[in-house]
């Protein structure tokens, strides 16, 4: 057992290939796994790199979630608040039980039974996008056509939230979600976008309906006689947020992927029942959310034969995991049929993405309509001429011109 006290390295983000995770991560994993690296935040944290290492990190009892902890390391200087109002922790930042019983409450708007009654629903939002892409002019954003406004609307239509206010909400996220901005300017858009959320849940607190998630999640806590605002304000903050960025980026990403491997898919358009394994594949090697796996430990404990301390931040690098050789046979090889599951792009343990079946099914309409109805689909300039988010904590493309 080691029990390493100073600072190695300061942590990489950058991406030199857009399609891989940044290179030092495969030095860091050969000759320090379990590194103490330096953060952007000004924190130091210790760096996980190897797979195992990490889904033993997110099912140990001993690494808490919670953002609010001095000690939780963060990618960005801690946003602070401006007015005497403490945060209310979502899902993502809650412990057990806290965080058991809240995960109860909303699993099931997400099983796959539910999911596949909204199939339909999305398949007309693709549809009509597609509609509308074909017939305007060439070139064309597929960012702004496709990619970012189909789950802005089906996770608008799940939760309840009008559509017509997506480019306030998507301005918001932008910022929350950029580390080029400022701590007082995220602050701002926080702010902005709660009080949003306020206005809209206490909107649907005096007229709730069935008829969408937040309203049901309203009608549930009467009947249990545990009504929560703010619980419920977080979920929408939550929900609304990942719902749209994390699938609109794997959209974007998915199809200029597909694109430079033409034979990978030729495998899809030949064979439809391949899509999901190529989603899988591609989840893996983009893990456009690495650092949502962080985490503080709340004990000693040893993971991979190191000691962390009680106290010390843990950023569980999803990306270097997703690419250790000692998970994955060739690793940086995109290939469709891996058939590898075990990756960690959606988390592992009991903070696993709540939206997964629901991202694949949005995924899965999208690639199967799009490269259907659009064969001749291709990138409009050189790959290395496109605009990589390397300047955000979800990894995507600020536009992708496409022609056909």
């Amino acid at each position: 057992m080691t029990d390493v006290e100073e600072t190695t390295a300061t942590l990489p983000l950058m991406r030199k290939c857009p399609f891989s995770p940044p290179p030092e991560y495969e030095k860091l994993r050969a000759e320090s796994p379990i590194s103490r690296v330096g953060l952007p935040s000004g924190q130091t944290a210790w760096a996980l790199t190897r797979l195992e290492d990490i889904r033993e990190m997110l099912s140990s009892p001993h690494f808490s979630s919670d953002r609010q902890n001095p000690d939780f390391p963060l990618m960005v200087k801690r946003q602070i608040r401006r007015e005497d109002k403490p945060f209310r922790a979502s899902l993502i930042a809650m412990d057990p039980p806290e965080h058991s019983q809240a995960r109860r409450d909303v699993v099931g708007e997400f099983t796959v039974k539910r999911m596949k009654a909204l199939q339909p629903r999305i398949q007309q939002i693709v549809d009509e996008h597609i509609d509308a892409l074909l017939a305007g002019p060439k070139p064309a954003d597929l960012v702004q056509a496709l990619s970012l406004p189909i789950p802005s609307l089906v996770i608008c239509e799940l939760l309840g939230v009008p559509y017509s206010d997506h480019e306030f909400f998507q301005g918001c996220s932008s910022q929350l979600l950029s580390r080029e901005v400022s701590a007082e300017e995220r602050m701002v858009a926080f702010e902005k976008l709660e009080g949003y959320l306020v206005e809209l849940v206490t909107k649907k607190e005096a007229n709730a309906t069935e008829e969408d998630l937040l309203g049901r999640q309203i009608l549930k806590q009467r009947e249990t006689g545990e009504a929560d605002h703010d619980e419920l304000v977080g979920l929408a903050f939550l929900l609304l947020i990942a719902g749209h960025e994390t699938t609109a980026n794997m959209i974007s990403l998915g199809t200029v992927t597909l694109l430079e491997n033409p034979d990978q898919l030729a495998k899809i358009k030949a064979d439809p029942g391949k899509t999901l394994a190529a989603i899988e594949e591609l989840l893996r090697v983009f893990t456009i959310a690495e650092t949502a796996t962080s985490r503080v430990a709340t004990a000693d404990v040893e993971i991979g034969g190191t000691l962390i301390r009680a106290g010390e931040g843990v950023v569980g690098l999803s990306n270097a995991g997703n690419h250790d050789p000692d998970g994955f046979e060739n690793p940086d090889d995109f290939d469709i049929e891996r058939g590898a599951r075990h990756h960690v792009a959606f988390g592992f343990g009991v903070h696993q993405c709540l939206g997964q079946n629901l991202a694949r099914m949005e995924l899965q309409i999208v690639f199967d309509t799009l490269f259907r109805r659009m064969p001749g689909i291709k990138v409009a300039v050189p790959v290395d001429e496109l605009q990589f988010k390397h300047d955000s904590t979800i990894y995507g493309l600020h536009a992708l011109p496409v022609t056909w």
